[in-house]
């Protein structure tokens, strides 16, 4: 590893500190060099707040050194007024010679913007550097950048051989989890803006959607109810968090925000294209076998995780398909008595 990979590696962990905070903004961090020793270190924590260069520099004790100091970013530093002030003109007016920057800032606001300033003002700048692993890093930010909708990740657990649930007109649902993998579904939902799920789903199961048995912001809930016969005293419609509902009517709900989708062709890019302009970035499905197939068959995903117990049920709800399971696959993770297989969208 060379030392501007180390110091990027160091961005990378620092900027992982704004998993819960930076959103919608992407995480980035930001480290300052004088003499081979780092002598400022910064990341995004929240959305609005200053950005990991501003807090990196500030850091720094003597702001003398950074006239022959580099400062490393994992994202390109912004050319643009938001809520604060554009990174690469700070950057400049400190003086610091030279810029190495993990990836490209693929927001049109930014976008090679940010490295033509601070090039034009006279800093070595530097590029590429652990590129790869600096976008997986802000994975949701590029796709709803680059792809105009949320980063989807699809989650469901099924037995060993392959159902999801008992067929059932009521009662609860068999439960496959297990206390740890509750847990990490729990962490999962507070990494994600948005959580979705089906009418069968809401009706049988009647979920709250909520983070429990993690730290972290709540996620908007999204559920199907194309006529808008789901009771509303469903954990749904609770009020305790938002919740938007896909329906055909043109109807207004307590408690629930309604998207009025066409029904007559398929609501889900209808709805990606909601969320986009919602900015929402991250999306996690939740939901029964018939929406989860709706995703994986429209190509609507980019991760799922698939948790398998055990126990075998003998017969039931069959678990969605993967249209090509060995080609997608990632890694698997033993959790106890389960375990996780992890796909990516090929």
């Amino acid at each position: 590893m060379t030392n501007d990979e180390k110091y990027m590696m160091r961005c990378i962990q620092l900027a992982q500190n704004g998993q819960l905070g930076a959103a919608p903004n992407p995480m980035v961090g930001a480290v300052v060099v004088c003499d081979g020793r780092i002598i400022g270190e910064g990341y995004h924590a929240r959305c609005g707040e200053a950005h990991a260069e501003v807090n990196a520099i500030a850091s720094v004790k003597d702001e003398s050194l950074l006239k022959r100091s580099t400062i490393y970013v994992s994202l390109e530093p912004c050319a643009h007024w938001g809520k604060t002030p554009p990174c690469a003109n700070l950057i400049v007016s400190k003086g610091i010679p030279k810029v190495v920057i993990g990836c490209k800032d693929p927001f049109s606001k930014v976008s090679g913007k940010g490295i033509e300033i601070l090039r034009n003002a006279g800093c070595e700048v530097v590029t590429g550097v652990l590129e790869k692993e600096c976008m997986e890093l802000n994975k949701t930010f590029f796709t709803m950048q680059l792809k105009h909708r949320p980063f989807i990740t699809l989650k469901w657990a099924e037995s060993a051989d392959g159902y999801m649930d008992m067929v059932r007109e009521g009662g609860e649902p068999v439960k496959l989890s297990s206390p740890l993998t509750q847990m990490i579904s729990h962490k999962r939902r507070a990494e994600h803006q948005a959580i979705m799920v089906g009418t069968r789903t809401a009706l049988l199961d009647n979920p709250s959607l909520n983070v429990r048995q993690w730290v972290g912001s709540q996620p908007l809930r999204i559920v199907i109810d194309r006529d808008l016969k789901l009771p509303r005293h469903l954990k749904l419609f609770d009020g305790s968090q938002p919740t938007l509902v896909v329906t055909e009517k043109d109807e207004t709900l307590d408690n629930a925000e309604c998207f009025r989708a066409d029904f007559s062709k398929s609501i889900l890019p209808q709805l990606m294209e909601e969320l986009c302009h919602r900015n929402i970035q991250s999306l996690l499905v939740e939901g029964g076998s018939k929406l989860l197939q709706s995703f994986l068959s429209e190509g609507l995903w980019d991760e799922a995780y698939v948790e398998h117990c055990p126990w075998v049920l003998g017969g039931g709800i069959m678990s969605p398909s993967l249209i090509n399971p060995k080609k997608s696959f990632k890694k698997r993770q033993i959790m106890g008595r389960n375990y996780h297989i992890y796909y990516n969208f090929v």
